[in-house]
């Protein structure tokens, strides 16, 4: 046994063959895949294919386009639109503005100030003279309204004097009675005289206006004022202060007691208002004008 084992040892050309230490590692036999089961017997095998599955960017697009805007969105989007498009233009305009003055020299800074004073100086000057000239066309105003209310009383005051328009006012009203016909007409014209002397403003006879130039005359066993025809009683109505008035008919010798020895009868009664309605024509003076130029 060992002569055996030694000659296997030994090669033939009397050199000891040496046997690799290790075997290089084999690789792994890859194992079948195993084969699906079968689809159980009472379960349909479905033949429709299944959907493709989208990506991410996929699903955004389908969800953005088309787009699905309302009206109301629309109006929205386009209002939004012009906001932003004139806050752009104007920050654009103060930008161009701002880096104008930026790039400035010291001297056109300094010159640009100068003219901006010079502009707000002239322009509160102007604002001045606007202000003056409103208070002169108001004072203007004022006094013009002031003028014409001062004329038109001027205008009525001269109306009552001249019997072209109505009065009305405290006074008395006067009455004589002639029975016998025995009262003429410078009678009734010594009444008028005391009562204008007594401060009468406004008078009428009968219907008629006496005014300046009026004038009693005797017609026919009758009295006429102005040339109109008045009969007894004579009633007089008399504007003006009644404690004044009465006592200037009641002095002794005066107007009551010269018409009483004629028969006749007077009587005076006091009134907080008396109405002259009684009108004249307004006439033109045939030779007298104003002197005023």
């Amino acid at each position: 046994m060992s002569d055996q084992s030694d000659q296997e040892e030994r090669p033939e050309n009397g050199l000891r063959k040496e046997l690799p230490a290790e075997l290089p590692p084999q690789a792994p036999t890859p194992r079948p895949a195993p084969e699906p089961a079968p689809a159980p017997a009472d379960e349909p095998v479905s033949e429709q294919p299944a959907p493709p599955r989208l990506t991410g960017r996929q699903r955004l697009i389908d969800g953005l386009w088309p787009p699905r805007l309302t009206r109301a969105q629309l109006i929205v989007a386009l209002l939004l639109f012009g906001l932003g498009f004139g806050l752009a233009v104007q920050v654009a305009s103060n930008s161009d503005g701002d880096s104008a003055l930026r790039g400035a020299r010291q001297e056109d800074l300094v010159r640009i100030l100068d003219e901006l004073d010079d502009r707000t100086q002239r322009l509160e000057d102007e604002k001045q003279g606007l202000e003056k000239q409103r208070q002169e066309l108001q004072s203007s105003s004022d006094q013009a309204a002031e003028a014409r209310k001062q004329t038109a009383e001027k205008e009525r005051q001269l109306g009552i004097l001249a019997g072209t328009v109505g009065a009305t006012g405290p006074g008395i009203t006067m009455t004589v009675q002639d029975p016998k016909g025995a009262v003429e007409s410078d009678m009734l014209l010594d009444a008028i005289q005391e009562l204008r002397a007594a401060g009468a403003e406004a008078m009428e006879v009968n219907g008629v206006r006496v005014v300046a130039n009026t004038y009693f005359s005797d017609t026919d066993g009758s009295v006429a004022v102005d040339g109109n025809k008045i009969n007894a009683p004579y009633r007089f109505k008399v504007i003006g202060k009644p404690q004044d008035l009465e006592p200037a008919l009641n002095i002794p010798g005066g107007v009551v007691q010269s018409l009483e020895k004629e028969q006749a009868t007077v009587s005076v009664e006091r009134s907080d208002k008396i109405v002259v309605d009684a009108l004249r024509q307004a006439k033109l003076p045939d030779y007298a004008r104003s002197s005023s130029r």
